[in-house]
């Protein structure tokens, strides 16, 4: 397949193999999961994703509204701070409403009446590589600090969330905190209907012990009486979708340096953000190097970058078995979460089409930008 690039892919038959794990695992833990919006919102996807999740969590009005109106189900809502407009609003499309902080909760707790409550809370723990994304970092604004102005306030919510992981694949680790949590809040979670463990929790890789995840889920909610929730961002989609892009134009200045048609800064910001390369999924050559010779080596050596004028804009060094040509297409992996949400129009680039490749095989083009959505996106 050829695609018009740049363009994301996703993949369903990919996307099912997490999907089907959330669903053994809401059926076996008794665990509800709602889609994590801030990581992945392409709502053409969400009929597909509706039968094996429980609904959305969103961090703004928008996406909650985007949820209600396209996941359906469950719609929870959390933000660091509401307005009072937002407040307003919300009230239409979420089920759950989750403050950041006590203030917010008795500031608008009384307009919230047809909606569960609940108070996000830090438990001074989290598991994340990078202190950019750890939500229990020094001066973290991240839910309620003061455990006992919790104790205060319980009366008035229905549950809380501790999300207090990122790309934890450690099950181990896990239960550590989770057995935490639960002698820390022991008081507190008895008094609840729910509670929410958040996202960043890894359970759909190929080695995840997903049968003891089971378990300890169960148990937990069994021995509070509480439902628990999951909110799988990265989780439900990792691996599912891919940017496909073109070689532009190969350069060199002491290596060979491959541009091609997108960029880390506009359309995977996340490389850049945490400084990592991007993983080379595959590259499809171009009839030019179809036709050139088949004598394959492991050295050729090159840097892919992007079009734009930033410097650092690159995808990472790799080693290929024969020469890059233009024309080749270059896939690069696990491209779903944190990019669509994400991408941007810096230095005018075209954005990205979204491709969905059905379960049949079929591939489908749900979006496509030009420069019409360049310019109204400024004025």
């Amino acid at each position: 397949m050829h695609f018009n690039t740049p363009c994301y892919v996703i993949d369903e038959q990919k996307l099912l193999k997490n999907l089907e794990k959330i669903q053994w695992l809401g059926q076996h833990a008794n665990i509800k999961s709602v889609l994590a919006l801030k990581c992945f919102s392409t709502w053409p996807v969400f009929k597909f994703m509706q039968a094996y999740m429980d609904g959305t969590t969103s961090s703004s009005l928008y996406e909650a509204k985007l949820g209600y109106e396209e996941f359906g189900k469950e719609v929870h809502a959390y933000s660091v701070a509401f307005s009072q407009d937002e407040i307003h609003d919300l009230k239409q499309y979420a089920n759950k409403v989750i403050f950041n902080s006590v203030k917010q909760l008795k500031t608008f707790y009384a307009e919230l009446d047809t909606v569960d409550v609940g108070l996000r809370i830090n438990p001074h723990i989290s598991c994340s590589d990078y202190d950019l994304a750890d939500p229990a970092r020094q001066y973290s604004r991240l839910g309620v600090t003061d455990d006992s102005s919790v104790m205060e306030i319980a009366h008035l919510i229905n549950g809380v969330m501790f999300h207090y992981n990122c790309e934890n694949k450690d099950f181990d680790d896990f239960s550590q905190q989770l057995d935490h949590i639960g002698k820390t809040y022991h008081d507190l979670l008895h008094q609840l209907d729910w509670v929410s463990l958040g996202g960043g929790l890894y359970f759909t890789l190929d080695d995840y012990p997903l049968e003891k995840f089971a378990a300890k889920l169960k148990s937990f909610g069994e021995q509070f009486g509480v439902q628990i929730y999951l909110e799988p961002g990265e989780t439900a989609i990792t691996d599912s979708a891919s940017l496909v892009t073109t070689v532009l134009d190969i350069v060199h200045n002491e290596m060979d340096i491959a541009i091609v048609d997108s960029s880390t800064e506009a359309h995977m910001l996340d490389l850049l953000i945490y400084q990592e390369p991007a993983e080379i999924e595959k590259v499809q050559r171009s009839k030019r190097c179809n036709e050139q010779s088949s004598n394959q080596h492991d050295n050729y050596h090159y840097m892919i970058a992007g079009k734009t004028c930033l410097a650092g804009d690159i995808f990472g060094e790799y080693d290929f078995n024969t020469p890059l040509q233009t024309g080749d297409q270059i896939h690069f992996s696990d491209a779903a979460g944190y990019t669509m949400v994400k991408m941007n129009w810096f230095n005018g680039l075209k954005m990205p089409s979204i491709v969905i490749k059905r379960l049949d095989g079929q591939y489908d083009t749900v979006k496509t930008f030009n420069y019409s959505d360049f310019k109204q996106n400024l004025g």
